[in-house]
Protein backbone atom coordinates (compact mmCIF):
# COMPACT_ATOMS: atom_id res chain seq x y z
CA UNK A 1 0.00 0.00 0.00
CA UNK A 2 2.41 2.51 -1.64
CA UNK A 3 4.41 3.34 2.08
CA UNK A 4 2.09 2.86 4.21
CA UNK A 5 3.51 -0.21 5.91
CA UNK A 6 7.03 2.02 6.43
CA UNK A 7 4.80 4.93 7.22
CA UNK A 8 3.47 1.94 10.12
CA UNK A 9 6.79 0.60 11.49
CA UNK A 10 8.15 4.53 11.85
CA UNK A 11 5.27 5.06 13.94
CA UNK A 12 6.00 1.91 15.79
CA UNK A 13 9.56 2.91 16.47
CA UNK A 14 8.28 6.49 17.48
CA UNK A 15 6.03 4.35 20.04
CA UNK A 16 8.54 2.42 21.38
CA UNK A 17 11.03 5.02 22.06
CA UNK A 18 7.97 7.22 23.50
CA UNK A 19 6.67 4.70 25.28
CA UNK A 20 3.14 4.76 24.80
CA UNK A 21 -0.09 3.12 23.13
CA UNK A 22 -2.31 4.02 20.46
CA UNK A 23 -6.38 4.16 20.01
CA UNK A 24 -7.90 5.04 16.79
CA UNK A 25 -11.06 6.06 15.80
CA UNK A 26 -12.04 5.85 12.19
CA UNK A 27 -14.95 6.57 10.62
CA UNK A 28 -15.12 7.09 6.79
CA UNK A 29 -11.48 4.80 6.33
CA UNK A 30 -13.35 2.11 7.97
CA UNK A 31 -10.55 0.72 10.19
CA UNK A 32 -7.59 1.12 7.26
CA UNK A 33 -5.57 2.94 10.12
CA UNK A 34 -5.95 0.00 12.98
CA UNK A 35 -5.79 -2.57 9.74
CA UNK A 36 -2.21 -0.45 8.67
CA UNK A 37 -1.11 -0.41 12.00
CA UNK A 38 -1.56 -4.25 12.95
CA UNK A 39 0.19 -5.07 9.54
CA UNK A 40 3.05 -4.28 11.78
CA UNK A 41 4.88 -7.37 13.41
CA UNK A 42 4.63 -6.56 16.99
CA UNK A 43 2.17 -3.36 16.99
CA UNK A 44 0.32 -5.20 20.18
CA UNK A 45 3.26 -3.42 22.53
CA UNK A 46 2.16 -0.12 21.18
CA UNK A 47 -1.32 -0.13 19.71
CA UNK A 48 -4.20 -0.74 22.09
CA UNK A 49 -7.35 -0.48 20.14
CA UNK A 50 -9.36 0.35 17.14
CA UNK A 51 -13.12 1.83 16.97
CA UNK A 52 -14.86 1.42 14.13
CA UNK A 53 -18.06 4.30 14.07
CA UNK A 54 -19.45 4.85 10.51
CA UNK A 55 -22.62 5.55 11.58
CA UNK A 56 -23.52 8.88 13.70
CA UNK A 57 -25.34 6.30 16.18
CA UNK A 58 -21.64 4.47 16.72
CA UNK A 59 -20.33 7.92 17.28
CA UNK A 60 -22.46 8.51 19.95
CA UNK A 61 -22.80 5.03 21.63
CA UNK A 62 -18.70 3.64 21.54
CA UNK A 63 -17.56 7.56 21.55
CA UNK A 64 -19.51 9.63 23.70
CA UNK A 65 -19.64 11.86 20.43
CA UNK A 66 -22.68 14.54 21.50
CA UNK A 67 -25.90 14.53 19.55
CA UNK A 68 -26.19 18.64 19.64
CA UNK A 69 -22.57 18.17 18.11
CA UNK A 70 -23.67 16.06 15.18
CA UNK A 71 -26.55 17.85 14.98
CA UNK A 72 -25.14 21.47 15.16
CA UNK A 73 -22.00 20.49 12.45
CA UNK A 74 -22.61 17.05 11.09
CA UNK A 75 -20.64 14.00 11.18
CA UNK A 76 -17.70 15.49 9.06
CA UNK A 77 -16.34 18.50 11.05
CA UNK A 78 -13.99 20.13 13.65
CA UNK A 79 -15.74 19.13 16.71
CA UNK A 80 -16.60 15.38 15.86
CA UNK A 81 -13.42 14.28 15.13
CA UNK A 82 -12.49 15.84 18.51
CA UNK A 83 -14.70 14.41 20.25
CA UNK A 84 -14.06 11.01 18.67
CA UNK A 85 -10.49 11.28 19.44
CA UNK A 86 -11.43 11.92 23.09
CA UNK A 87 -13.58 8.99 23.43
CA UNK A 88 -11.60 6.68 22.16
CA UNK A 89 -8.58 8.20 24.75
CA UNK A 90 -11.33 7.74 27.22
CA UNK A 91 -12.63 4.29 26.38
CA UNK A 92 -8.82 3.02 25.94
CA UNK A 93 -5.68 1.99 27.87
CA UNK A 94 -3.53 4.43 25.15
CA UNK A 95 -1.57 7.62 25.24
CA UNK A 96 -2.24 8.92 22.04
CA UNK A 97 -5.40 8.74 19.57
CA UNK A 98 -6.56 10.07 16.17
CA UNK A 99 -9.78 10.00 14.82
CA UNK A 100 -10.79 9.97 10.86
CA UNK A 101 -14.29 11.56 9.03
CA UNK A 102 -14.87 12.84 5.96
CA UNK A 103 -16.54 12.38 2.65
CA UNK A 104 -14.74 9.42 0.66
CA UNK A 105 -17.30 9.39 -1.96
CA UNK A 106 -18.26 9.32 -4.80
CA UNK A 107 -21.46 10.27 -3.28
CA UNK A 108 -22.22 12.64 -0.23
CA UNK A 109 -20.35 16.01 -1.00
CA UNK A 110 -21.43 19.35 -0.84
CA UNK A 111 -20.61 22.80 -1.96
CA UNK A 112 -19.68 23.39 1.97
CA UNK A 113 -18.04 19.45 2.53
CA UNK A 114 -16.97 17.87 -0.94
CA UNK A 115 -15.86 14.71 -1.75
CA UNK A 116 -12.00 14.11 -0.22
CA UNK A 117 -12.44 16.73 2.69
CA UNK A 118 -11.56 14.25 5.45
CA UNK A 119 -10.88 16.04 9.73
CA UNK A 120 -8.31 14.54 11.41
CA UNK A 121 -8.12 15.22 15.01
CA UNK A 122 -4.98 14.08 17.46
CA UNK A 123 -5.38 13.96 20.91
CA UNK A 124 -2.94 13.01 24.30
CA UNK A 125 -3.58 12.56 27.71
CA UNK A 126 -0.92 15.08 27.86
CA UNK A 127 -1.10 17.50 25.47
CA UNK A 128 -4.82 18.48 24.50
CA UNK A 129 -6.11 17.91 21.02
CA UNK A 130 -5.03 19.42 17.94
CA UNK A 131 -6.94 19.14 14.64
CA UNK A 132 -7.19 19.51 11.15
CA UNK A 133 -8.20 18.82 7.48
CA UNK A 134 -6.95 17.93 4.13
CA UNK A 135 -9.45 17.96 1.35
CA UNK A 136 -7.91 14.86 -1.34
CA UNK A 137 -8.24 14.21 -4.67
CA UNK A 138 -9.20 10.74 -6.41
CA UNK A 139 -11.62 7.88 -6.51
CA UNK A 140 -13.04 6.58 -3.53
CA UNK A 141 -9.98 4.32 -2.56
CA UNK A 142 -7.16 7.20 -3.13
CA UNK A 143 -8.95 9.13 -0.58
CA UNK A 144 -8.99 6.40 1.93
CA UNK A 145 -5.73 6.03 1.15
CA UNK A 146 -4.75 9.33 1.39
CA UNK A 147 -6.41 9.80 4.94
CA UNK A 148 -4.49 6.31 6.35
CA UNK A 149 -1.30 7.72 5.40
CA UNK A 150 -2.53 11.08 6.58
CA UNK A 151 -3.13 9.45 10.29
CA UNK A 152 -0.45 7.77 10.58
CA UNK A 153 2.48 10.72 10.19
CA UNK A 154 0.16 12.59 12.60
CA UNK A 155 0.43 9.94 14.99
CA UNK A 156 4.19 9.36 14.32
CA UNK A 157 4.45 13.51 14.88
CA UNK A 158 2.54 12.93 17.90
CA UNK A 159 4.16 10.07 19.61
CA UNK A 160 7.61 11.73 18.67
CA UNK A 161 7.21 14.45 20.71
CA UNK A 162 4.96 12.74 23.45
CA UNK A 163 6.21 13.42 26.58
CA UNK A 164 6.90 10.35 28.97
CA UNK A 165 3.46 8.40 29.85
CA UNK A 166 1.15 8.72 32.20
CA UNK A 167 -0.32 6.15 34.26
CA UNK A 168 -2.93 3.92 31.75
CA UNK A 169 -6.38 5.44 32.23
CA UNK A 170 -5.86 9.28 33.79
CA UNK A 171 -6.91 11.36 31.90
CA UNK A 172 -6.10 15.59 31.87
CA UNK A 173 -7.93 17.87 34.02
CA UNK A 174 -10.00 19.06 30.96
CA UNK A 175 -11.65 16.83 30.04
CA UNK A 176 -15.29 16.92 30.55
CA UNK A 177 -16.28 13.61 29.02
Amino acid sequence: MNGIDELSRELGEACKRADVKLATAESCTGGGVGEAITRTPGSSAWFDRGFVTYSNDAKVDVLGVKQETLGSHGAVSEPVAREMAMGALHQSDADLAVAVTGVAGPDGGTATKPVGLVWFAFASLEGGCQSRFEVFGGDRAAIREQAVREALRGLAAMASAAPPAVPQGTLPEWYDG
